[in-house]
């Protein structure tokens, strides 16, 4: 039987064009993702096909072409930008003697270096053994328990058996995990609420500059760098828009085409900043020749997730690489259609703002609340919220607040008991207003 190195970073990689001549676009990205899985790309064999092969998906001639490349530049791993079946991974680790490693479970290894989170790193935990759950079949034979001494004997339990038990047991853990997490979260969420913020979540194809965008509009300290999945884990920032009106800001994970399923399954309670926003801000790589199709992409995933009918606001991004000037563009009615930004040059950060903020139809209102000693706790979350402009204590303890809030979000205030609301103006417009 073939044992599986434990590591290795030269690598071959292998794509094929099926039905349809090969995309030098779609290559170039594979070797995107296997630099950022931390592989050296040391060759490449491509080819076309009209169908996969059953038996080694290549085919068996571009199979001994592989084995042979492999040899030849001491590889320690061949990569194929397609999902392959257990039996078809076998097959090609059995005929090349080396570790091969589907697009899959190449995006999997990623996610399991980027989930910095114990969230992220259980959603990741839990999507790898869901993958590795197909591929046990066969790997083990040669460590069957077949023999047994007196009152022993029998096939007994198989190493593969074990291991499909163990594993089992593992994913239940997760599962159990995860769900405490999500309904934390869930708890949070409903916390935040009682005091309505509106959310914004950043989405768009991986590499497209969301964690670049994030920094320039909220300065947070968002890991950025040239790699697909730089960021992995969510990031909530409060950003103040034109107006003086308040939101938040989700950063959320890179999408890209063939999206592995364990994936999207494994981080539904991470993806919910996206369900859960008020408004999308999809961000596009305007210099990138495929960025109407990208741009299908990521709406499908976010259909699958439940996020496709919320509303969008497109933003492309990188116009420093077209020599491009920022802009909003309307439709015929006068709505923001689209706003041009380069978030890495900080320009049109505030075209943005003003977009945002127009999209929410955001208006502020201002009041002074009178809290019993008692509401610190609705005080705390008004100061988390940043709701509050100007505080005094009364004679008898009672607090008075100045708050700043939305409509929607002062009247759900105004029906708290125990609590005195009185509005000083009548809605403050946004400055698009």
């Amino acid at each position: 039987m073939f044992e599986r190195p434990r590591s290795g970073e030269r690598a071959v990689l292998v794509r094929l064009g099926l039905g349809e001549p090969l995309r030098a676009a779609d290559l170039e990205e594979f070797q995107q993702l296997a630099r950022s899985a931390g592989a050296t790309p040391v060759a490449t064999v491509t080819g076309r096909r009209e169908r996969p092969d059953s038996r080694y998906f290549v085919g068996s001639g571009k199979a001994e072409e592989i084995s042979a490349v492999a040899a030849a530049e001491s590889a320690d791993v061949i990569l194929i930008d397609h999902p392959l079946s257990p039996s078809q991974e076998r097959n090609l680790e059995k005929l090349t003697g080396r570790r091969v490693l589907d697009r899959n479970g190449l995006i999997l290894d990623i996610f399991a270096q980027r989930a910095r989170s114990f969230e992220g790193k259980l959603q990741v935990e839990l999507a790898q053994l869901k993958h590795l759950s197909t591929r046990l079949v066969r790997g083990w034979t040669h460590l069957e328990r077949q023999k047994g001494g007196i009152g022993l004997r029998g096939p007994g339990e198989t190493q593969l058996e074990t291991d499909r038990r163990l594993l089992a047991t593992r994913v239940r853990s997760l599962t159990r995990k995860l769900a405490r997490l999500r309904q934390q979260r869930d708890t949070g969420r409903s916390a935040r609420a009682e005091i309505p913020v509106p959310g914004v979540a950043l989405v768009g194809y991986t590499n497209a500059g969301k964690s670049t965008l994030f920094r320039a509009l909220t300065g947070a300290d968002a890991y950025v760098a040239d790699l697909l999945f730089a960021t992995l884990d969510p990031t909530v920032r409060k950003l103040t828009l034109p107006g003086g009106a308040r939101i938040v800001v989700a950063d959320t994970v890179g999408f890209i085409r063939e999206l592995p399923h364990e994936l999207v399954a494994a981080f539904q309670s991470t993806l919910q900043e996206a369900r859960s926003a008020q408004l999308l801000v999809h961000l596009i790589d305007a210099a990138d020749a495929r960025r109407d199709e990208y741009t299908g992409q990521v709406n499908a995933v976010l259909a699958e997730i439940g996020a496709g009918s919320l509303p969008q606001l497109l933003v492309y991004n990188k116009i420093d690489r077209l020599d491009l000037e920022p802009r909003i563009e309307r439709d015929a009615a006068g709505a923001v259609r689209q706003v041009w930004i380069s978030a890495a040059q900080s320009r049109g950060i505030e075209l943005l703002k003003e977009a945002i903020a127009e999209r929410l139809e955001l208006r502020a209102q201002r009041g002074w609340l009178t809290l019993p000693a008692g509401a610190g706790a609705l005080r705390a979350q008004l100061f988390a919220g940043g709701a509050v402009r100007e505080e005094r204590t009364e004679d008898d303890g009672a607090m008075r607040l100045l708050i700043e809030l939305p409509p929607e979000a002062m009247a759900a205030i105004a029906r708290k008991p125990d609590v005195k609301l009185t509005l000083l103006s009548a809605e403050l417009p946004c400055a698009h207003a």
